[in-house]
């Protein structure tokens, strides 16, 4: 491939350009009308203008994208992460097109797309499961049944999708119609399909993934885990590998399992499997997204692999050279995501204009961005402006580095997680390891903020008063007016 079109926007976009650039291959944006003075569109070597503001008119329409690859003589997508990245649709309309999609196949999508057709797909390799349903449920009656052979508390979970949408958790018998009525409402309205499955609710859950590649000539690894435990919205929030956890024992083990989940449906490129954990390390099969994550770039300092390139040779039909035992965990990483959200505001999303937006810079510290001063924060896509990134040789020094990153980060005109993201790094729970992903429910309050927000002002107010003694004490011991210092000093001021 010598030019890729990327299908995707932002901060994404910019790092696989990036690499493409450094692999001398040309990259192709594409951009909606709310996007055409972003950076991606600037870096790219040609840009391709594909439909108002709106996803569903831009973005999200597989067609704009072949046509903009077929304009340009681009050989491959590559799709990031979000709106077509996961479409099985898309990567069938890819290859009949002869195009090249840097990614799985839409067969390996499809089976990992849906939670039981994963489920049954690892459970060919003994993957360990949380006890609970090996398929879809619809009557009621049936799976109160179900329920209660499990044992409450249990999950309610669509069977479609993710990221929170059709899920419930049921402590009583006496409570689960109702919650499941809800479930399958919200799973049918979010995707389309109100397939539920139920599954024990583990309560003090670790999220623990693990980053995988394959290639078209059987080679699979992985690329060890990430700790993705604080979440917002059940929605990631921060993350950082490796695990603070995890025993050698343990890490072998769950890293064969992602392996062989990659391997029961032939994967091919970067993948995630994802796991649940419990307070005693007993880990489960959670499901597989088949893309690249947002949080990749921690395990990419980690590991010194460029997991985007990895990518674009594994699609050019390339072998992976290296093997599970050339791999070895170099060093911490933590990543923040830094939404333009209002954690004192549950964190509802927040927009407007980057009045002042400087980044952080110095050792250990990584910012993968899309935006400038001056720039807004359109309300038609994910609120994230960056992703934050502190490299250490310990734990210990990458939290630090981040600390002072979040410190050194400048954003006014909209509110940000930044302030959310130095509360968890200075948390003992998150010090110590010692968290789970109701880490927010159980800590996390606006006034914790609010009174950050005063004591940031206290200390302003303390320093200008100080400044202003300082100012008064020079002015009392000043010379006399008389002097000639004071007569001619316009002329040394000038």
């Amino acid at each position: 491939m010598q030019k890729i079109l990327i299908a995707n926007r932002g901060e994404i976009a910019l790092r696989v350009m990036r690499s493409a650039r450094e692999m001398g291959i040309k990259t192709v944006a594409v951009y909606s009308a709310a996007d055409r003075d972003a950076l991606h569109v600037r870096y790219a070597d040609e840009a391709v203008f594909i439909g108002e503001a709106p996803s569903n008119q831009s973005y999200l329409v597989g067609q704009k994208i072949i046509d903009a690859c077929k304009l340009t003589g681009a050989e491959g997508i590559h799709p990031g992460y979000g709106f077509l990245s996961e479409n099985a649709a898309f990567a069938r309309q890819v290859r009949e097109a002869g195009l090249i999609l840097i990614g799985p196949s839409p067969e390996a999508m499809e089976v990992m797309g849906n939670k039981l057709s994963a489920k049954a797909a690892a459970m060919k390799y003994n993957i360990p499961m949380v006890p609970g349903t090996e398929e879809a449920i619809t009557d009621i009656g049936e799976a109160k049944k179900r329920a209660v052979e499990v044992g409450f508390p249990i999950l309610i979970k669509a069977a479609a999708g993710g990221g929170g949408k059709g899920m419930r958790i049921v402590d009583t018998v006496a409570d689960f119609e109702e919650q499941m009525q809800l479930a399958v409402s919200e799973a049918t309205s979010a995707f389309g399909d109100g397939s539920v499955f139920i599954e024990r609710y583990v309560s003090s859950p670790k999220h623990i993934e693990i980053q995988v590649l394959g290639d078209t000539h059987g080679n699979i690894v992985h690329l060890f885990e990430r700790d993705c435990s604080v979440q917002r919205r059940h929605q990631k929030v921060i993350e950082e590998a490796p695990s603070s956890v995890l025993t050698p024992a343990i890490r072998e083990a769950m890293g064969k399992c992602a392996v062989d989940v990659a391997r029961s449906v032939n994967y091919t490129g970067a993948g995630t499997v994802e796991f649940i954990m419990d307070d005693q390390l007993n880990f489960y099969f959670l499901e597989m997204n088949t893309r690249l994550q947002v949080e990749h770039p921690v395990t990419e300092l980690i590991t010194g692999i460029d997991l985007v390139k990895e990518q674009i040779k594994i699609a050019r039909g390339e072998a992976i050279q290296f093997k599970q035992e050339d791999l070895t965990i170099i060093g911490h990483a933590v990543e923040l995501r830094v939404y333009a959200e209002d954690p004192a505001n549950n964190f509802l999303p927040d927009i407007g204009t980057l009045q002042t937006y400087v980044t952080p810079k110095g050792p250990g510290i990584r910012v993968d961005d899309g935006f400038e001063q001056g720039m807004e924060i359109p309300i038609y896509y994910d609120p994230m402006i960056a992703k934050l990134i502190a490299y250490g040789s310990t734990r210990e020094e990458a939290i630090e580095r981040m600390i002072r990153a979040i410190d050194e980060y400048h954003i006014t005109g909209i509110t940000t997680t930044l302030g959310f993201g130095k509360f968890v790094m200075e948390h003992e729970a998150f010090r110590t390891g010692n968290f789970d992903t109701h880490f927010v429910k159980k800590y996390f309050t606006p006034e914790v903020l609010q009174q950050d927000n005063k004591d940031e002002a206290m200390i302003a107010a303390l320093v200008m008063q100080q400044l202003l003694n300082a100012t008064k004490t020079t002015l009392d011991n000043a010379p006399d007016a008389s002097s000639n210092w004071v007569k001619n000093r316009s002329k040394f001021q000038n």
